[in-house]
């Protein structure tokens, strides 16, 4: 019966791990570091402690390598917690997945599709029989939008 219970337990928390690991995994692909080192560090809590034995774990602590393996796991968890809590702290951001396919495809409404030979074209130059000052002011209405 203890045996059953044992087996149980181990299932259940592997199943837990697995598929904690499998979101960190995908987090990860995303360039979400922080994101996928914490939740792998989460993950890999269900069957670190399962490993543990927590009630068996005075009488076969010394004898028992799935015990220290299972220490092993719970460190490991904190050491990458710990290490996703530091990136966040320096500011590295979580990078996104890129610009979806919607975006891709459609192009902004706003700029219109010139040819490569228009669009370097250089801006025309004031005209020379000028007072001799230029006109800033679609300069000045851009920086008032933004607020500088």
């Amino acid at each position: 019966m203890e045996d059953m219970l044992g087996m149980m337990i181990y299932a259940v928390c592997g199943t837990l791990t697995a598929a904690g690991l499998w979101f960190a995994y995908r987090s990860l692909r995303r360039r979400r570091y922080a994101t996928g080192l914490r939740t792998a560090s989460v993950a890999l809590l269900p069957m670190g402690l399962a490993m543990t034995g927590v009630v068996r774990f005075v009488v076969n602590m010394t004898v028992n390598p799935i015990a220290w393996m299972g220490f092993g796991a719970v460190g490991l968890s904190v050491a990458l917690f710990f290490t996703a809590r530091m990136l966040d702290a320096r500011g590295v951001e979580d990078g996104g997945s890129g610009p979806t396919p919607e975006q891709v495809a459609a192009p902004d409404a706003s700029t219109p599709a010139l040819p490569a030979k228009q669009r370097s074209a250089p801006a025309p130059s004031a005209p020379a029989g000028g007072t001799g000052k230029e006109d800033f002011s679609d300069i000045e209405a851009i920086l008032k939008k933004h607020g500088i």
